[in-house]
């Protein structure tokens, strides 16, 4: 049985106020209890996307879907699901971590024992009477994510929560993350240009690129996908013995900054390709995958 789309839209499109195009038909599909990574460089289109989402822009074509039903029928109901954390968190440097989730509180008329149990979950519950305008940036971000999670919502649409933070401060928004999409059930949508951190805490994946969306779909699908085009590097002490030992057993190698490039071949035949170079005198210097993770994968794509 599939699983539903939380959060979906269909030939989703905007354009600038010039004319120009941010956004070119497309289709997001986050699934219920996915960690979905919307991926893309700098102004990819990743943040007007999520803004067009949440009604913060009037859209102008296409469809947005929330929970299955269209936002515009939907709008009140479907947002009171929603927690967002859009670009910089907005907090009040003058208040403690509970005074600021306080004011919230009011305003979406939760319980108040859902302040400590926030600052519990975004590991916060011992910031006291420190203000939040001492606080690190990683703290301030995960003070951003306890706010968006006061109202206890379904799904969670965060704008770059990593960005800027140093090593430790990644590392405990990403584990804060996994916690609540293992531990809570809450369905998480995430952009970032950060790859290499992404990748680490997503179950599906986004890819867009100046406004197009070039892949969606699991991360173990993409993964598989381009398995199949895995390449690997060859470097030798003799190029055109090398060449001719390959093109003898009929693989096709391109040559670039003293090595060469080639399709992985199977285990046999790379075998036999290192017992025919070491026979005709020819040093292996290397001998190695092409690094094939999400990274690579992201600059594959946009360069082809």
């Amino acid at each position: 049985m599939e699983q539903p789309f939380l959060l979906e839209t269909r030939s989703l499109s905007h354009r600038f106020a010039d004319g120009a195009a941010v956004l070119n038909n497309i289709n997001l599909q986050v699934p219920a209890g996915a960690v979905y990574g919307f991926l893309g460089a700098n102004g990819a289109g990743k943040t007007t996307t999520l803004r067009l989402v949440l009604g913060l822009l009037k859209k102008q074509r296409g469809e947005i879907l929330l929970f299955g039903r269209p936002l515009e029928s939907n709008r009140l109901q479907a947002l009171s699901r929603i927690g967002a954390m859009i670009e910089s968190p907005s907090l009040y440097g003058h208040l403690t971590a509970a005074e600021n989730l306080q004011v919230l509180q009011k305003v979406y008329r939760c319980p108040e024992a859902r302040i400590a149990q926030v600052l519990e979950m975004v590991g916060l519950a011992a910031t006291g009477n420190k203000k939040a305008a001492r606080f690190s940036l990683g703290m301030k971000q995960r003070l951003s994510i306890a706010m968006a999670l006061l109202h206890e919502p379904d799904l969670l649409i965060l704008d770059e929560p990593t960005n800027g933070l140093d090593p430790n401060g990644m590392i405990e928004v990403r584990e804060l993350l996994l916690h609540l999409n293992r531990q809570h059930g809450i369905t998480i949508a995430i952009s970032s240009h950060l790859l290499g951190e992404i990748e680490k805490m997503v179950s599906h994946v986004g890819i867009i690129h100046h406004g197009s969306l070039l892949f969606q779909g699991s991360l173990a699908d993409l993964q598989q996908e381009r398995a199949a085009g895995a390449r690997m590097i060859l470097k030798t002490s003799d190029r055109q013995k090398t060449m001719a030992i390959m093109q003898a057993q009929g693989m096709q190698a391109t040559f670039s900054q003293d090595a060469f490039s080639l399709p992985m071949p199977g285990p046999e035949a790379t075998a036999l390709l290192i017992r025919q170079l070491v026979g005709q005198g020819v040093d292996v210097y290397e001998l190695s995958p092409i690094k094939n993770d999400l990274e690579a994968i992201f600059m594959d794509m946009i360069t082809n």
